[in-house]
């Protein structure tokens, strides 16, 4: 990799978590050392691979910066990496993913002029079962909210951000506690204490429809979003109409997570789903009450 002077305001750390993935991980390394902006570094986390597929890769390409670890998740394997990371930005790559060549350059392009930036984020490509398909259009980026597009459901692609390091290692990190969705949890918090930045290029290509996508693993997502939103409540940055819109939120996925787990006659779980939000729903009534008695 290119080694910079510590004065360059954007030195690249790649960090790229893997699982058992041989084929996609060496494509999603290829795209970054075709990058026309060099990374300083690229960290790979394999995290327990089975397949020996970081073995193979890492013996390939020596120049990478290989961390070999037991099977902790991929939060804890992004965390890993970004603890490994000598550059003062952080870009994330998965390990089914890939980016246009002129992805950092782009980037850096854009970021120049915005010094206030802790965070900038892209448009993508989708390719499912090896064919092109439209995102849908909930995960428009384009919105001038985006805090409250973000708390229905994650629309930042981990793979599309670049994000200074200082301010991922002040936020806490990934949230090793959570299954999935830690990205949804990490990126609210990162938007309601810093200003973060879209830019309408699709540079990434993501690659979905494979049976090992976490996504696929677990059912009742919003269980995991409620949690999460749970413990932004507790967070001091969190103000005014988006605490509201927060709790408002929380009641919605409670109403969801309740209609699902009775239609899979799950009652206990789907009685305690709409227990807690009835507990919400007085909150938000003394929210708003207390917002009304400062205004």
């Amino acid at each position: 990799m290119v080694s910079m002077a510590k004065s360059c305001p954007f030195r690249f750390s790649v960090v790229i978590p893997t699982f058992n993935r041989l084929e996609s991980t060496e494509k999603a390394i290829l795209s970054v050392l075709d990058q026309t902006f060099p990374a300083e570094e690229v960290i790979v986390i394999d995290d327990g691979s089975t397949d020996n597929s970081s073995k193979i890769l890492s013996a390939k390409y020596p120049n990478l910066n290989w961390i070999f670890q037991e099977n902790h998740g991929v939060s804890h394997a992004r965390n890993k990496g970004v603890e490994n990371a000598s550059g003062n930005w952080i870009a994330f790559l998965d390990s089914d993913d890939t980016w246009a060549p002129n992805k950092l350059k782009e980037q850096v392009d854009f970021l120049r002029t915005r010094s206030e930036l802790a965070l900038c984020h892209t448009d993508e490509n989708w390719i499912r079962n090896q064919n092109p398909v439209k995102p849908p259009t909930y995960l428009d980026k384009s919105d001038v909210d985006i805090f409250c597009k973000s708390l229905i459901r994650c629309i930042i692609c981990p793979s599309s951000v670049v994000m200074q390091k200082s301010v991922f290692i002040e936020l806490g990190k990934f949230r090793e506690d959570l299954a999935v969705c830690e990205d949804y949890d990490l990126w609210l918090r990162t938007i309601i204490g810093h200003k973060i930045g879209y830019l309408p290029e699709k540079l990434v290509t993501k690659y979905g429809g494979h049976q090992d996508q976490l996504s696929n693993r677990y059912w009742g997502m919003d269980r995991f979003r409620v949690q999460s939103l749970e413990a932004l409540l507790k967070n001091p940055a969190l103000k005014d109409d988006k605490r509201v819109k927060t709790i408002e939120t929380i009641i919605e996925k409670l109403s969801l997570l309740a209609r699902g787990f009775a239609k899979h006659n799950k009652t206990d779980e789907s009685n305690g789903f709409l227990e807690k939000k009835e507990v919400y729903k007085k909150l938000l009534e003394d929210t708003i009450a207390q917002q009304l008695t400062l205004a």
